[in-house]
Protein backbone atom coordinates (compact mmCIF):
# COMPACT_ATOMS: atom_id res chain seq x y z
CA UNK A 1 0.00 0.00 0.00
CA UNK A 2 1.37 3.45 -0.98
CA UNK A 3 1.79 6.31 1.45
CA UNK A 4 -0.68 9.17 1.72
CA UNK A 5 1.68 11.49 -0.20
CA UNK A 6 2.07 9.05 -3.08
CA UNK A 7 -1.69 8.49 -3.23
CA UNK A 8 -2.21 12.27 -3.27
CA UNK A 9 0.22 12.57 -6.21
CA UNK A 10 -1.58 9.80 -8.10
CA UNK A 11 -4.94 11.48 -7.46
CA UNK A 12 -3.59 14.83 -8.66
CA UNK A 13 -2.21 13.25 -11.85
CA UNK A 14 -5.48 11.38 -12.49
CA UNK A 15 -7.22 14.75 -12.90
CA UNK A 16 -5.09 15.48 -15.98
CA UNK A 17 -6.63 14.85 -19.40
CA UNK A 18 -5.99 11.35 -20.68
CA UNK A 19 -4.93 9.93 -17.32
CA UNK A 20 -7.28 7.81 -15.26
CA UNK A 21 -6.46 6.44 -11.80
CA UNK A 22 -4.61 3.37 -13.10
CA UNK A 23 -2.52 5.35 -15.61
CA UNK A 24 -1.73 7.92 -12.93
CA UNK A 25 -0.45 5.20 -10.59
CA UNK A 26 1.78 3.87 -13.38
CA UNK A 27 3.15 7.38 -13.99
CA UNK A 28 3.85 7.84 -10.26
CA UNK A 29 5.66 4.51 -10.09
CA UNK A 30 7.75 5.44 -13.15
CA UNK A 31 8.59 8.82 -11.60
CA UNK A 32 9.67 7.19 -8.35
CA UNK A 33 11.82 4.60 -10.12
CA UNK A 34 13.48 7.24 -12.32
CA UNK A 35 13.87 9.93 -9.68
CA UNK A 36 17.12 11.49 -10.97
CA UNK A 37 16.47 11.25 -14.70
CA UNK A 38 12.71 11.93 -14.85
CA UNK A 39 11.21 13.17 -11.57
CA UNK A 40 13.72 15.89 -10.70
CA UNK A 41 13.85 17.43 -14.22
CA UNK A 42 10.04 17.32 -14.31
CA UNK A 43 9.83 19.13 -10.96
CA UNK A 44 12.27 21.82 -12.12
CA UNK A 45 10.37 22.30 -15.39
CA UNK A 46 7.02 22.56 -13.57
CA UNK A 47 8.42 25.10 -11.09
CA UNK A 48 9.92 27.19 -13.89
CA UNK A 49 6.68 27.25 -15.88
CA UNK A 50 4.63 27.98 -12.75
CA UNK A 51 6.87 30.96 -11.93
CA UNK A 52 6.96 32.39 -15.46
CA UNK A 53 3.57 31.47 -16.95
CA UNK A 54 1.71 34.44 -18.44
CA UNK A 55 -1.37 35.01 -20.54
CA UNK A 56 -0.53 37.07 -23.62
CA UNK A 57 -2.30 40.42 -23.33
CA UNK A 58 -2.56 40.63 -27.13
CA UNK A 59 -3.94 37.25 -28.19
CA UNK A 60 -4.68 35.24 -25.03
CA UNK A 61 -2.06 32.53 -25.65
CA UNK A 62 -0.26 30.94 -22.69
CA UNK A 63 3.51 31.47 -22.74
CA UNK A 64 6.37 32.53 -20.49
CA UNK A 65 6.49 36.01 -22.02
CA UNK A 66 3.99 38.80 -22.73
CA UNK A 67 3.55 39.34 -25.61
CA UNK A 68 3.85 35.65 -26.44
CA UNK A 69 6.40 34.29 -28.90
CA UNK A 70 3.85 34.24 -31.73
CA UNK A 71 2.75 37.87 -31.25
CA UNK A 72 6.36 39.02 -30.88
CA UNK A 73 7.55 37.18 -34.00
CA UNK A 74 8.26 39.81 -36.71
CA UNK A 75 8.04 37.15 -39.44
CA UNK A 76 4.32 36.64 -38.78
CA UNK A 77 1.82 38.14 -41.22
CA UNK A 78 0.05 40.85 -39.21
CA UNK A 79 -2.70 41.14 -41.84
CA UNK A 80 -4.09 37.64 -41.14
CA UNK A 81 -5.76 36.75 -37.84
CA UNK A 82 -7.01 33.28 -36.88
CA UNK A 83 -9.65 33.15 -34.14
CA UNK A 84 -9.75 29.99 -32.00
CA UNK A 85 -11.81 28.84 -29.05
CA UNK A 86 -8.97 27.78 -26.76
CA UNK A 87 -5.18 27.78 -26.41
CA UNK A 88 -5.08 24.07 -27.29
CA UNK A 89 -6.66 24.94 -30.66
CA UNK A 90 -4.02 27.63 -31.25
CA UNK A 91 -1.22 25.20 -30.47
CA UNK A 92 -2.72 22.52 -32.75
CA UNK A 93 -3.09 24.93 -35.68
CA UNK A 94 0.34 26.45 -35.16
CA UNK A 95 1.98 23.00 -35.11
CA UNK A 96 0.78 22.55 -38.69
CA UNK A 97 2.94 25.54 -39.72
CA UNK A 98 0.37 26.33 -42.42
CA UNK A 99 -1.01 29.59 -41.01
CA UNK A 100 1.51 32.45 -41.31
CA UNK A 101 -0.50 35.04 -39.37
CA UNK A 102 -1.34 35.76 -35.77
CA UNK A 103 -4.02 34.37 -33.47
CA UNK A 104 -6.79 35.42 -31.11
CA UNK A 105 -8.02 33.12 -28.32
CA UNK A 106 -11.65 33.56 -27.27
CA UNK A 107 -11.33 31.48 -24.11
CA UNK A 108 -14.28 29.22 -24.93
CA UNK A 109 -17.40 29.17 -27.07
CA UNK A 110 -20.93 30.44 -26.71
CA UNK A 111 -23.18 27.92 -24.98
CA UNK A 112 -26.65 28.65 -23.66
CA UNK A 113 -26.69 25.31 -21.79
CA UNK A 114 -23.45 26.09 -19.96
CA UNK A 115 -24.35 29.75 -19.45
CA UNK A 116 -21.45 31.07 -21.57
CA UNK A 117 -22.45 34.46 -22.99
CA UNK A 118 -20.56 36.80 -25.36
CA UNK A 119 -19.33 38.92 -22.46
CA UNK A 120 -17.73 35.80 -20.93
CA UNK A 121 -15.42 35.44 -23.92
CA UNK A 122 -12.62 37.62 -25.33
CA UNK A 123 -14.84 38.87 -28.17
CA UNK A 124 -14.51 42.58 -27.37
CA UNK A 125 -10.72 42.19 -27.55
CA UNK A 126 -11.10 40.69 -31.03
CA UNK A 127 -13.32 43.55 -32.19
CA UNK A 128 -10.79 46.08 -30.86
CA UNK A 129 -7.95 44.37 -32.75
CA UNK A 130 -9.94 44.38 -36.00
CA UNK A 131 -11.11 47.99 -35.47
CA UNK A 132 -7.50 49.16 -35.06
CA UNK A 133 -6.98 48.28 -38.72
CA UNK A 134 -4.18 46.50 -40.54
CA UNK A 135 -6.03 43.18 -40.65
CA UNK A 136 -7.19 42.00 -44.08
CA UNK A 137 -8.50 38.53 -43.20
CA UNK A 138 -10.03 36.95 -40.11
CA UNK A 139 -10.19 33.15 -40.14
CA UNK A 140 -12.84 31.70 -37.83
CA UNK A 141 -11.34 28.40 -36.69
CA UNK A 142 -14.17 27.22 -34.47
CA UNK A 143 -14.77 23.56 -33.71
CA UNK A 144 -17.37 21.81 -35.86
CA UNK A 145 -19.91 21.64 -33.04
CA UNK A 146 -23.23 23.39 -32.61
CA UNK A 147 -21.67 25.77 -30.07
CA UNK A 148 -18.64 26.37 -32.30
CA UNK A 149 -20.81 27.22 -35.28
CA UNK A 150 -23.04 29.45 -33.12
CA UNK A 151 -19.92 31.29 -31.97
CA UNK A 152 -18.69 31.67 -35.57
CA UNK A 153 -22.07 33.06 -36.65
CA UNK A 154 -22.07 35.54 -33.76
CA UNK A 155 -18.52 36.67 -34.59
CA UNK A 156 -19.44 37.10 -38.26
CA UNK A 157 -22.28 39.41 -37.22
CA UNK A 158 -20.01 41.41 -34.90
CA UNK A 159 -17.34 41.83 -37.60
CA UNK A 160 -19.54 42.39 -40.68
CA UNK A 161 -19.14 46.20 -40.62
CA UNK A 162 -15.33 46.04 -40.92
CA UNK A 163 -13.51 45.97 -44.28
CA UNK A 164 -12.05 42.49 -43.84
CA UNK A 165 -12.33 39.17 -45.59
CA UNK A 166 -14.03 36.76 -43.20
CA UNK A 167 -13.30 33.07 -43.78
CA UNK A 168 -13.96 29.84 -41.94
CA UNK A 169 -12.13 26.54 -41.79
CA UNK A 170 -13.47 23.95 -44.22
CA UNK A 171 -15.43 21.09 -42.71
CA UNK A 172 -16.33 17.79 -44.25
CA UNK A 173 -14.77 14.52 -45.29
CA UNK A 174 -11.31 14.09 -43.75
CA UNK A 175 -8.39 12.84 -45.80
CA UNK A 176 -8.46 9.07 -45.63
CA UNK A 177 -12.05 9.08 -44.37
CA UNK A 178 -14.51 6.53 -45.68
CA UNK A 179 -18.03 7.77 -46.35
CA UNK A 180 -19.58 4.73 -44.71
CA UNK A 181 -18.05 5.67 -41.34
CA UNK A 182 -18.94 9.38 -41.32
CA UNK A 183 -21.88 10.84 -39.43
CA UNK A 184 -24.72 12.62 -41.22
CA UNK A 185 -23.60 16.08 -40.05
CA UNK A 186 -20.13 15.67 -41.52
CA UNK A 187 -21.54 14.35 -44.79
CA UNK A 188 -24.08 17.19 -44.99
CA UNK A 189 -21.35 19.79 -44.43
CA UNK A 190 -19.14 18.15 -47.05
CA UNK A 191 -21.97 18.25 -49.58
CA UNK A 192 -22.76 21.91 -48.82
CA UNK A 193 -19.08 22.87 -49.17
CA UNK A 194 -18.52 20.96 -52.41
CA UNK A 195 -16.38 22.68 -55.06
CA UNK A 196 -15.66 22.28 -58.77
CA UNK A 197 -13.21 19.60 -59.88
CA UNK A 198 -10.19 20.68 -61.88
Amino acid sequence: MASQEIDALAQALSRLPGLGPRSARRVVLHLMKKRETVLQPLLRALEMVEERLKTCSTCGNLDTSDPCGICADPRRDTRALCVVEDVSDLWALDRSRLFPGKYHVLGGRLSALDGVRPEDLNIDGLVVRVAEGGIDEVVLAMNATLEGQTTAHYLAERLESYPIRLTQLAHGVPVGGELDYLDEGTLAQALRARRPVG
